[in-house]
């Protein structure tokens, strides 16, 4: 199994990412800010200097955690974003990326249904420009978007199967789903996890220490030929981390267990996946 990280939540600065997965024996990153900098935004200066770093530390980038579609879908220019999402997957190709990490735009919660052809005529859009550069765009759940719910994610699936889903246990938990639930409805489309796990209360706490049911994803997504996954700790505040979500659909983070340091939650949670894992 191979395992990744968004190691931007032990370190702001690349250096202290590369340190952080260099000392939990991980395999490299889904990266997401570099140096404080959103990735999509980094120069390819930087892109190319990045990759140098990880190259030398024997890491590599298997996903661009990219922040595409998450745009209010009535709100600002969606050409603007298209380009957007056409410069993350040049920072994938600099990078040497497999994957490039969206979501399904923000709707509004009482009648979000209501936005399913406009979300999938564009996440269609953002498919037809990735054909041809073998990089695979993923779609993660995520409250306060259109794929919110297993249900809404399995009509983006159905409707572009070429989109692959990001299967994440803590998120569904914020949504008040089920996630045994969720994983028999989409696990056909996953391509890799998010670990992360939460209470019933929407608490963020370490991998298995949750209602999440990660263990028995985990297993079961080893079972039928699941290699990869991507550790996001969110057990304390981060830099950035404000940036991730809408107002009003906030994570809580750092309330049930307490670190030290970033650096001391992002090895805890390793740990915990690694004690999963086992």
């Amino acid at each position: 199994m191979k395992l990744y990280a968004f190691a931007d939540e032990a370190s702001s600065m690349i250096d202290g990412q590369i340190t952080a997965m260099k000392e939990n024996g991980l395999d490299g990153l889904e990266i997401r800010n570099v140096d404080n900098v959103n990735v999509v935004d980094i120069s390819d200066a930087k892109a190319k200097e990045v990759r140098k770093k990880l190259d030398e530390a024997e890491l590599r980038v298997w996903t661009i955690g990219s922040p595409i579609g998450k745009i209010d879908i009535e709100k600002g220019s969606f050409e603007q974003h298209t380009e957007r999402f056409k410069r993350s997957l040049e920072i994938a190709e600099i990078l040497g990326a497999d994957n490039v990490r969206l979501f399904s735009f923000f709707t509004p919660g009482d009648n979000r249904a209501d936005y399913k052809d406009k979300v999938i005529e564009r996440l269609g859009v953002f498919a037809e420009i990735a054909k041809g550069t073998g990089i695979t765009l993923c779609h993660e759940n995520e409250k306060g978007i259109y794929g919110d719910i297993p249900e809404r994610c399995l009509e983006i699936h159905k409707a572009l199967p070429e989109i692959k889903a990001i299967f994440d246990p803590a998120n569904y938990v914020q949504c008040g789903v089920d996630t045994l639930k969720a994983w028999e409805m989409i696990k056909p489309y996953v391509k890799y996890l998010h670990i992360k796990d939460a209470l019933a209360d929407g608490n963020v706490v370490p991998a298995g220490k949750g209602v999440g049911n990660l263990k028995y994803i985990l297993d079961d997504f080893k079972k039928n030929g699941g290699d990869s996954l991507t550790i996001e700790p969110h057990l304390t505040v981060f830099a950035g981390l404000a940036d991730l979500e809408k107002e009003g659909d906030k994570s809580v983070v750092g309330e049930v267990y307490r670190y030290p340091s970033n650096k001391a939650a992002f090895a805890a949670a390793a740990d915990a996946l690694k004690e999963l894992l086992a």
